[in-house]
């Protein structure tokens, strides 16, 4: 692969963001947060919604987007891992996404539809077991798929970390499909951020603070990851820790840029005015093994938050299940996003809140019916532009297949 330049990253981000999200519907829902509120707002579906107590929300809560996090002690528990789009919102927004979410993987899967019926009567129980009882609520039997990615987080070292995002465990970061060259600007600017000892130490969350006797910005690229948020300015440094016996550790670190929220905030509510403190507030209110890692900088007259990588922070990849598999995927998963939301609210609020959810039941599904008909409507709203998106994914292919051509043939 030819090495990417500075100049012409946009358009290669744009092709690689358009390639993922025409790969299936699952992912075309992972990368369309903007398209998904665009569509709720515009369901008639949607106006049956009831408004919730105003709680910070993951506003992109897809399967995802919940995975196991390491807590500062190693310690690992399966929590929200993405909080760019986070507001102070609606919390049925985040139960309508999962919903969604969840219906795309099943569709995937080539499960009757009667399962996504299933799926979400049991999001709802394992969404209000969490409510009841955040603490020792039951979240249900863990599915496989759960079990398997936190078998791998509990197993997991330094050196597994290093050979998948590094491809090798030596102090280096491969230049490639991944990981891209800096220009002058991102390279001055992040010897400058990490030349601060005070703050540099303060990102180790993994390692004896007050042992750390040096560090040194040992590499740096530009990370080309994920869907959603390609586009925005990423970066992987990798640092290393000389301790006071002279042994040496290293840290991979994340800067992910902060832009503004799709969301919808919640009335007469005001969110921070700096996107990576927001993001960080958002963190330690849903995720407080994500929250207490991570901390907001300035950098290039952009926001960015920054967090040490750990072995353990993996992401719950749903491609195949059984029906069996995906109703105890949707109870488990909803209690996590129920404990999320729970732990912002006292007991009264969580009993109203409950209430209101229980409140509109229908006798041909155990579950509210704004919930159903929202996720009904929005998958059909999805599958219907994912097959227009890979129309026109097709379309600019053979255009630019003829332009190849045409050029080849001059």
């Amino acid at each position: 692969m030819p090495k990417i330049s500075f100049s012409n990253r946009a358009g290669f981000l744009n092709a690689t963001r358009t390639l993922k999200m025409a790969r299936s519907a699952h992912a075309y829902v992972r990368g369309n947060t903007a398209k998904f509120y665009e569509w709720l707002q515009e369901a008639p579906e949607a106006r049956r919604v009831p408004a919730g107590p105003a709680i910070w929300i993951c506003g992109d809560c897809h399967v995802g987007n919940l995975g196991p996090i390491a807590n500062v002690a190693g310690r690992v528990e399966i929590q929200i891992r993405d909080l760019d789009q986070a507001v102070i919102g609606n919390p049925a927004h985040d139960l309508i996404r999962l919903g969604l979410s969840l219906a795309t993987a099943a569709r995937g899967s080539d499960l009757p539809g009667v399962t996504t019926a299933f799926m979400i009567e049991e999001m709802v129980e394992g969404y209000a077991a969490a409510m009841n009882d955040p603490i020792s609520g039951d979240p249900g039997i863990e599915p496989e798929a759960v079990r398997a990615v936190r078998r791998r987080a509990l197993g997991r070292r330094w050196r597994h970390l290093a050979r998948e995002r590094l491809d090798d465990v030596e102090p280096r970061i491969p230049l490639g499909r991944k990981f891209w060259a800096l220009s002058d600007e991102e390279r001055a600017s992040l010897t400058a951020l990490f030349s601060d000892i005070d703050l540099a130490k303060r990102i180790l969350a993994f390692k004896h603070q007050d042992e750390a006797q040096a560090i040194h910005l040992l590499d740096a690229a530009y990370w080309m990851k994920g869907c959603s948020s390609l586009g925005l300015a990423r970066y992987a440094v990798l640092i290393a820790i000389r301790n006071k016996g002279g042994k040496t550790s290293y840290a991979l670190i994340d800067l992910k840029e902060a832009t503004d929220p799709l969301a919808p905030t919640a009335q007469d509510v005001t969110l921070p005015l700096d996107n990576a403190e927001r993001v960080h507030a958002a963190a330690r209110a849903l995720s407080p093994n994500l929250g207490d890692r991570m901390i907001p900088v300035r950098m290039m007259d952009r926001s960015f938050f920054i967090r040490e990588l750990a072995p353990q922070d993996l992401k719950i990849e749903i491609d195949q299940f059984n029906e069996k598999q995906a109703a105890r995927a949707a109870r488990y998963l909803a209690f996590v996003v129920g404990r999320a939301h729970a732990r912002q609210m006292d007991q009264p609020a969580r009993a109203d809140w409950v209430a209101k959810l229980e409140r509109d039941r229908r006798s041909s599904i155990d579950a509210p019916s704004w919930l159903w008909e929202s996720v009904v409507a929005l998958a059909g709203r999805h599958e219907a532009g994912y097959l227009e998106h890979c129309r026109q994914y097709a379309l600019s292919a053979v255009a630019n297949d003829r332009r190849t051509s045409n050029a080849d043939g001059e």
